[in-house]
């Protein structure tokens, strides 16, 4: 506080002011008459001025305040043009040219002109008298600032309760605005305009409206200092401390933009180059931001967004390779065989050539488990220099999984979809929607309708997640789903994928896979040999680490003993248990190296196979299955790929009854149904003694009665199989069949013809009955299998008993009479597609 002199020899009227004063320069403060203040001198031209102004006895100096505190060396201009007359008081020497002066201010003075600027400035003054105030006006105002002042007072327990009673024991009213000015805690330039007040009443009405001003804007901090407290307690000070800032801002509109957070927020949107409609939502969220406090929740959520916001890559893409032979290049060395998918990826490079706004293709990899679906899906990646993104989608049972949570959800995020993009940096790259059969639905949504919008090339430029609400461009994606079976995908998400059969592999490519791909990776992983990658790192080799004392080894293993693990050890559409098997002997051999057994190069032939693997876990048993009367080898499709399935009939003294076993589906014992019928009604024509029927039940079962079946394809295998138990003839041993049997002895198309054939090889038949219109089907069947096997097309069950049964001996009974009659048994009319 700055204190008032009440010494009458210091008045007006009783100083003297000299013609010419030297000037003091003051900062950021403004003396009047009447006040004391300390201030600390340091400046060389003010010091000087302090050291020759003390020689003299009770000096005068004036005290002008600058305009621009910043202003180390002041020219006159610097200056306003009215001060303060002061007396030097008291001087303290704190250092070398370091002083503390405490002065008394005692008339206003104007200064007329400045004489000189060394060694200190000099100016020549003359004093400002104030010109009086009416006494009723000037009592009015002179109780309004006391009683006003007194207010503030009791509003800042900073101030000295004496400091009331100083204000009543002055009675001057030009001292009474003198000494409240002096101590408002106002700005410069507003103390300096009440100085330059020469009229009374003038300076006591600004003194009284800065006064009023002071006392509402304190009163405002109380008020907010009440609210604060209030709402959040006395525990959380520093919360306290925060809300007080934020209102105090609110009140005077003074809200603080100079946010480095927000700063960094406003150049990631501007960088981000987002769509317009993306861009007003994020600057609009921004706006938000700036006005919450960063300790509330809903900062946090908020900011959350805006980070979802810029990070996503809404204008990155990477360049793809349209190279089309080194995209073929890099297919071929990451996969074997494969064709039909490697030609649609290098199509669709071809057409993106030529039309760069092509867009992105979405593809459905069907095939049984370990054909190289998803790892496919890596090297389209890579061959066509995009990123890659793989979400598993198997199990995923909500609807949010796909497009995301509400805001409104504690903790929300985006659907798996946008996090991909997140994760990829592009919004171009491969995504490949693993299992895409295996999605399920509950009372949250069903996953599978809202890929809908995903996987449409119609929609999904527009695709909106739940937690974004603003459209993100997908078309340029390049989708990518796998499925092991495409019948659980719904119908209106199947019609939106181009779905690609992947059936699996023949002998004689398994063992290319293995040569080529499997035996290396295994041999590196395993210590033996360069290590090998695949996908990113297929191109790079580096040297297994081994122990100083161990020989390197060169491992091989001969193509027999390929075949030996392919034919005794696996039964797979794939590769899988294949490799496990590698990793198996491979591991044996390893145990030998360490060992010091075996050394240098190292050859696993046939024969030692089962040294390494233990007994033969896949043995032929068609023939001897079919050795005797009643059993018929039958072909099916699987999840897994396909398979043979054997069908055993058995007849017992009865009333002619049916009895099905095997855990058998509704459609396929109507099959067995409608062959016994067939068998029944032409019991003549198939040389079948009605006797052997009508005393007699008739037992059909499908062994592996664990494993549930249905389909209509084993109608052939039943017919023949009760013909065979009813003539007690063999079929042969070499033979499978498939086909779906009508009442008229018509043999009907079924699916899955590949996969079937696939299995029929593997297991060693030789002779395979197919439904005629079945034909078309063999088309996709490797070369290797059609040349392998014999495939009879047939048109009826004349057809199935001329190429199913073995040959009889010339003195059997009734030789050629099942045959022959056959003949006769053949139907006419329509047919109808049917599925298998």
């Amino acid at each position: 506080m700055i204190k008032a002199s009440d010494d009458n020899q210091d008045a007006p009227e009783n100083t003297e002011l000299p013609e010419v004063v030297p000037i003091l320069p003051l900062r950021n403060s403004v003396l009047f008459p009447g006040s004391i203040i300390p201030i600390d001198v340091g400046r060389p031209k003010s010091v000087r001025l302090i050291e020759e102004s003390i020689a003299t006895e009770r000096p005068i100096i004036g005290i002008v305040t600058q305009r621009e505190a910043a202003v180390e060396e002041p020219e006159p201009s610097d200056l306003y043009a009215v001060g303060c007359a002061a007396r030097i008081l008291k001087v303290i020497k704190l250092a070398k040219d370091n002083y503390s002066v405490i002065l008394q201010g005692v008339m206003r003075m104007r200064v007329d002109g400045v004489l000189t600027d060394e060694p200190f400035h000099q100016a020549r003054v003359s004093p400002i008298l104030d010109l009086p105030v009416s006494v009723d006006e000037g009592e009015a105002l002179v109780a309004n600032i006391r009683e006003t002042a007194k207010k503030l007072i009791s509003l800042v327990p900073e101030l000295p309760r004496e400091a009331a009673a100083l204000l009543d024991s002055v009675a001057e009213p030009g001292q009474v605005a003198d000494l409240v000015i002096a101590n408002l805690d106002i700005e410069t330039a507003e103390k300096q305009s009440v100085l330059e007040a020469d009229v009374v009443a003038e300076r006591l009405r600004r003194v009284l409206m800065l006064l009023t001003r002071q006392l509402e804007i304190l009163k405002i901090r109380e008020r907010i200092n009440t609210q604060v407290q209030e709402e959040m307690g006395h525990s959380q000070r520093e919360y306290v401390l925060r809300q007080q800032l934020k209102a105090i801002k609110g009140e005077l509109g003074d809200m603080d933009d100079d946010n480095a957070e927000v700063e960094e927020f406003q150049r990631k949107i501007s960088e981000a180059e987002m769509p317009e409609e993306a861009e007003k939502v994020a600057l609009k969220q921004l706006d938000r931001l700036k006005q919450m406090q960063p300790s509330s929740a809903e900062y946090t959520v908020t900011r959350t967004y805006l980070e979802w916001l810029v990070d996503l890559p809404w204008s990155v893409a990477t360049e793809d390779r349209l190279d089309i032979p080194t995209v073929r290049t890099v297919l071929n060395e990451d996969h074997y065989d494969l064709e039909k998918v490697k030609k649609r990826i290098l199509e669709y490079m071809a057409v993106l050539r030529l039309n760069a706004s092509k867009k992105g293709p979405i593809l459905c990899l069907a095939g049984p488990p370990g054909v190289g679906k998803t790892s496919l899906g890596k090297s389209i990646a890579r061959a066509i220099g995009r990123k890659f993104v793989r979400i598993s989608l198997g199990g995923v049972r909500d609807e949010a999984e796909i497009r995301g949570h509400r805001r409104t959800y504690v903790g929300s995020l985006p659907g798996r979809i946008v996090q991909g993009l997140k994760r990829a940096g592009t919004h171009n790259p491969v995504i490949v929607l693993d299992e895409i059969d295996k999605l399920g639905n509950d009372f949250r949504g069903d996953p599978a309708s809202a890929l809908l919008e995903v996987l449409d090339p119609e929609q999904n430029h527009t695709f909106s997640d739940h937690y974004l609400e603003v459209p993100f461009d997908l078309s340029r994606v390049m989708f990518i789903a796998t499925a092991n079976t495409i019948d659980p995908i719904p119908a209106a998400l199947r019609d939106r994928l181009e779905i690609l059969e992947l059936p699996g592999y023949t002998r004689q490519e398994k063992k290319a896979i293995a040569r080529r791909f499997l035996l290396p990776k295994q041999v590196g992983e395993h210590g033996l040999g360069p290590a090998r990658g695949s996908g990113d790192d297929a191109s790079e080799e580096a040297p297994a680490t081994k122990p100083a004392d161990i020989d390197p080894v060169d491992l091989t293993l001969t193509d027999d003993a390929l075949m030996e693990i392919v034919d005794s050890y696996t039964r797979e559409a794939g590769v899988r248990n294949l490799e496990r098997e590698l990793s198996a002997v491979i591991r044996g051999v390893a145990v030998k190296v360490v060992e010091g057994e075996l050394t240098g190069h190292i050859e696993v032939d046939k024969d030692q196979v089962s040294g390494y693997l233990g007994p033969q876990k896949y043995l032929p048993e068609v023939a001897d299955r079919t050795s005797q009367p009643g059993v018929a080898t039958g072909l099916a499709w699987t999840a897994a790929g396909g398979d043979i399935m054997f069908l055993e009939c058995t007849r017992m003294p009865g009333k002619g009854g049916l009895m099905l076993t095997g855990q058998l589906g509704d459609v396929m014992k109507e099959s067995a149904q409608a062959a016994m019928s067939y068998v029944k009604s032409h019991l003549s024509d198939l040389g079948i003694e009605r006797s052997r029927l009508v005393d007699h039940d008739v037992h059909i079962h499908v062994p592996a009665g664990a494993i549930p079946k249905d389909g209509p394809s084993a109608g052939v295998s039943m017919f023949c199989a009760l013909v065979s138990l009813l003539t007690e003839r063999c079929v042969r041993s070499d033979v499978a069949m498939t086909g779906e049997i009508t009442l008229r002895g018509l043999v009907l198309p079924v699916g899955g013809i590949k996969e079937k054939l696939l299995a029929a090889h593997r297991a060693g038949i030789r002779r395979i009955l197919l439904p005629e219109r079945n034909e078309k089907d063999v088309v996709d069947v490797p070369e290797e299998i059609r040349e392998d096997v014999e495939i009879v097309f047939c048109h009826d069950v004349h057809d199935l008993l001329e190429h199913a049964f073995a040959q009889r001996d010339s003195s059997s009974p009734s030789d050629d009479q099942g045959a022959t009659a056959a003949s006769d048994a053949r139907g006419d009319g329509d047919t109808a597609p049917t599925g298998g």
